[in-house]
């Protein structure tokens, strides 16, 4: 029989830790109250505690379940919820399943096994791993996306969204239901000038079409004939093939839903100055969002009495140098841009070169085989840096409306639809792109911004354009108009005024954003809440017909298609369940039973995302979206969140510019609309690092599974199966054959383990390397601290109970309220690996003094301050001290400011960065005290050799650096 059947090891941890997740079950320990339920309202204690509402992005279910690296940051927020409990919070902390998307489908398509059937399944496997790791959720307010339950309001946020336009001078999102008044009425022209009451329905939607915030268009998409699905940009490699499956992407035109994002662009920009995010996603959205001042300026197309010319029309391009708009020497359009077909002529104009037409005998054949070659390019590829430009003449000219300059129209892929206007006036001496362009097609150029370098003013002599926003203009006069000799920026306000004077253009900002392409062509998503009438017009499910759900389809695979056909038309699996597509319905408005047939795209996987935080707070309601009073106590506005939101939202970063911003947009939209009281959904936002782990690969350079990798003795190489084999860091993955289940950490050491091994590795914001030989460390830790309080051979408990001559000595107190001090800083701040370092420290003092010989205070302080980290050993540890309540809502150790602060501490004083003195000082010292004290030792004085002194910098109480001048 072993002679410690009470240590703690794998068996004990295993048999503790299920023992008390069944009993926060069978308890509710985490189930958190709101306004309104009795336990919050009725206890006056409950209510008047601070809430704090924190959040994880939730996951989306894999087949292959959790490996190490996803619980880090599931493990951070519930240390995180669990201290703030502890420190009188009324804690909200929950989790999801982003269950709709691409995968699911795909499965279903290769084994015609219902998408639902496996995701749920696979959902059961993520909450039992999550379960296993202790995570304090309130399980009630769980849910999955693709319950009906759930995506009933996702589908009634919808139709807010349709049923609303952005009423530009109120600055805010209003109901069309007033745009529609606004037109009967004739306070808003309609589009024709024809009075409201004598247009056609078909007339009527295309005119409210223009303003509503969702809305059907023919869009340039990335479509994806391999997966039967157009792709937004970020899905698309930067060598155009899909980034699940690698099939070729092409641009095509489809009929799509879209969300106006683009009206918000002002407002999103402007509120990440309320949020604390880091810099870096704040940056990526200001870029992703592109707020840029310019002019708008209008150019007449057409060349009367050239060959075959078909007529002409009028461009607006938008720029940012309107002060450079003498040096415009020719026009690009992009491919899909609509004027093309209008101006290109049946024949090539007389002065075309040989390089302008890409070999075509007309300008028609010319343009049709660009643009082929076009759609099959990624605006990634499109707008990547290359030096060699590629386009085609239309054979159509422009007329320059500052100097009357007849000036060549191309067509070139590095110019997308999407941005500005599709069109761009090509500058090419002051641009880099234009410069590369007019070399390859020998076209002209002209300086107009005196170079500030010795390149001089000749563009035929330079490598590349000039380009300075502090130089002055030259070679830029009319008969009415000098901007000769100006400085850019007043340039630039000229020009405005005399483009807004002659109607030819105007100043105005522009958005590198652009609309939310919001329709998917797959089954496992969210339906549609549209029907269309025989015209075609798009009308409303009414609310009572929510939710629309899913119908049932024999086949999830899109139409039989060519991947590598860019001409390949989608059908989507829904529009061949015609029972389903073709229905009779009365939609309430008066007009009685009629036929409509059902919208067949889906909504993408980002729309559950976009608002699941709100659900959280009220996820049973099956009245309306949420609770008024629960929102506001969650959500709203307070002192140091101007716009409200979630306290602590900690996920990936590669979330920064889609579900952030598209969660953003929805939630303004509800501000707007009076459905919600915080205009930002996430107030903090914290990005973990991520866990990565070895990967090995064999001489062919394929890997090889990582478990089975040997280290080889003699020098220090690995080998497999007796070849060896190379080793690198890389993400966890099925295919790099690296993945460490959490099940097997689990299994060999315990849940807590595992929690403190992957808070102790590191910052929580820094990427790291899994090492399963590590994890012993902490498994040491969890020891020590048990035989600090139970003997292993009788499993009694060995504390020292307070009593004459047992309470702890100077030197423990201190190290105990240091340690509480540390650590409370340490886990406020989502420092999780310094905090466990106190926490060891203060273990191994409590080892120090010997078994047996711990004071309680001691073994219960350590205790509660690990909870958080490790709550089933904390919470068996605290049961055999004796209490009863659970030490889940134990008050946090408070650090006594006696014993937490150091009465001396040593500082370093620098000269010119080197270590010249070293002073012991009162660890409250003054700045100002300090600084006299580092200049006065004698040691700095003979340092400093008389010299005077530039800078004192002083970090009190800990440094001083000297720089002298």
């Amino acid at each position: 029989m072993s002679e410690t059947p009470h240590r703690y090891d794998a068996s004990l941890a295993a048999e503790i830790e299920g023992r008390w997740q069944d009993y926060w079950e069978r308890h509710g320990t985490y189930e958190t109250p709101n306004p309104g339920d009795g336990d919050l309202t009725g206890d006056p204690e409950q209510a008047a505690r601070p809430k704090k509402y924190v959040m994880d992005m939730f996951p989306y279910p894999s087949g292959a379940g959790l490996h190490v690296g996803h619980p880090l940051g599931f493990i951070a927020t519930d240390a995180y919820a669990r201290f703030q409990r502890m420190t009188g919070h009324n804690v909200l902390h929950t989790m999801g399943f982003d269950a709709f998307g691409l995968p699911a489908e795909q499965y279903a398509v290769q084994t015609g096994t219902h998408p639902r059937t496996t995701t749920e399944r696979n959902i059961t496997t993520y909450r039992a791993q999550l379960r296993r790791l202790g995570m304090g959720y309130d399980d009630r307010r769980s849910f999955a996306t693709i319950d009906p339950d759930y995506y009933r309001w996702t589908q009634w946020i919808f139709l807010q969204i349709f049923n609303s336009w952005y009423d530009t001078e109120a600055g805010r999102a209003r109901p069309v239901a007033e745009l529609v008044e606004q037109f009967a009425s004739g306070d808003r022209a309609t589009p024709d000038g024809r009075p409201w009451q004598e247009l056609s329905a078909v007339e009527r939607a295309d005119a409210l079409g223009a303003y509503r915030l969702a809305y059907a268009s023919d869009a340039p998409v990335n479509w994806c004939p391999g997966l039967g699905t157009v792709l937004a940009n970020e899905e698309v490699t930067a060598d155009g093939r899909s980034e699940r499956g690698n099939f070729p992407v092409f641009r095509a035109k489809l009929r799509q839903w879209n969300m106006r994002i683009t009206a918000y662009a002002d407002r999103l920009a402007a509120d990440l100055d309320t949020v604390d995010w880091p810099e870096a996603i704040k940056l990526a959205q200001r870029n992703w969002i592109g707020r840029s001042e310019g002019a708008r300026v209008r150019f007449p197309v057409g060349d009367e009495g050239q060959p075959g010319q078909r007529g002409g029309g009028e461009v607006e391009v938008f720029t940012t140098r309107q002060d450079t708009l003498f040096g415009a020497t020719y026009m690009v359009l992009a491919p899909e841009h609509p004027l093309v077909d209008t101006i290109v002529p049946a024949a090539w104009p007389a002065d075309t070169r040989d390089a302008w037409t890409g070999g075509h005998a007309t300008p028609a054949e010319a343009v049709a085989a660009y643009r082929k070659q076009a759609a099959a390019k990624s605006d990634l590829e499109r707008q990547a840096d290359a030096r060699q430009k590629t386009g085609v003449f239309t054979g159509a000219h422009a007329t320059n409306p500052v100097n009357g300059e007849r000036i060549p129209v191309f067509v070139a892929d590095y110019v997308l639809l999407g941005y500005g206007t599709g069109a761009i006036m090509a500058v090419p001496a002051h641009d880099s792109r234009d410069f590369a362009f007019a070399r390859a097609f020998d076209l002209p150029m002209r300086c107009v911004v005196q170079p500030v370098d010795d390149r001089g003013t000749d563009p035929a002599s330079w490598d590349d354009a000039f380009n300075a926003g502090d130089a002055t203009i030259i070679n830029s006069a009319n008969d009415s108009l000098s901007l000769d000799g100006l400085p850019v920026p007043e340039a630039k306000a000229r020009m405005n005024a005399w483009l807004e004077s002659h109607g030819v253009g105007r100043g105005t900002v522009n958005y590198r954003l652009r609309d939310w392409l919001f329709s998917r062509q797959r089954y496992w998503g969210e339906p549609f809440p549209i029907v269309y009438d025989e015209d075609g017009v798009a009308h409303p499910l009414p609310e009572s017909m929510l939710p629309l759900e899913l119908p049932e389809v024999d086949d999830y695979t899109p139409r039989t298609f060519d991947p590598e056909d860019a001409d390949t038309q989608p059908e989507t699996p829904l529009s061949r369940n015609h029972d389903w597509v073709n229905v009779t319905l009365d939609l309430g408005d008066g007009a009685g039973p009629r036929r409509y047939r059902r919208e067949t795209n889906t909504m993408p996987n980002w729309a559950g995302s976009c608002w699941y935080h709100l659900r959280y707070l009220d996820p049973h309601n099956a009245e309306r979206l949420v609770d008024p009073e629960i929102e506001r106590y969650w959500m709203a506005p307070r002192e140091g969140m101007t716009t409200g939101g979630v306290d602590l939202y900690i996920g990936g970063q590669e979330h920064a510019v889609l579900h952030l911003l598209y969660a953003r947009f929805w939630q303004k939209v509800l501000f707007d609309l009076g459905h919600v009281s915080a205009p930002e959904p996430y107030h903090k936002l914290f990005n973990q690092g991520m866990i990565q782990a070895y990967v090995y690969r064999d001489s062919r350079g394929f890997p090889v599974p990582a478990a089975d990798v040997e280290e080889l003795p003699d020098d220090g190489g690995y080998a497999y199966q007796g070849e060896r084999v190379t080793r690198e860091l890389g993400k966890i993955g099925k295919s790099l054959k690296n993945v460490v289940s959490p099940d097997q950490i689990c299994e060999e050491y315990g849940a807590d383990t595992l929690r403190l091994y992957e808070m102790a590795m590191g910052p929580l914001d820094v990427s790291r390397p899994w090492e399963t030989r590590a994890v012993v460390g902490q498994y040491r830790l969890l020891q020590r601290l048990w035989r600090n309080v139970v003997d292993e051979a009788t499993g009694e408990v060995t504390v020292v109970d307070p009593g004459p001559g047992a309470e702890p000595d100077e030197a423990t107190l201190r190290a105990m309220h240091k340690a509480i001090h540390g650590v409370t800083q340490d886990l406020d701040g989502l420092r999780f690996n310094t905090a466990i370092a106190k926490i060891t420290e203060l273990n191994n003092h409590a080892v120090r003094l010997g078994s047996g010989r711990v004071p309680r205070l001691v073994a219960e302080t350590l205790v509660l301050l690990i909870s958080p980290l490790a709550p089933h050993a904390a919470e068996e540890l605290w049961h055999r001290l004796g209490h009863e309540d659970s030490v889940t809502h134990q008050p946090f150790p408070v650090a006594d400011p006696a014993y937490a602060i150091d009465e001396t501490v040593t500082c370093v004083v620098q000269v010119r960065g080197k270590v010249k003195a070293r002073l012991e000082v009162p660890a409250d010292i003054a700045g100002a005290e300090l600084e006299k004290l580092a200049l006065a030792d004698p040691a700095v004085t003979a340092a400093l050799g008389g010299a005077d002194i530039r800078k004192v910098i002083v970090r009190e109480p800990k440094l001083v650096n000297i720089v002298p001048a």
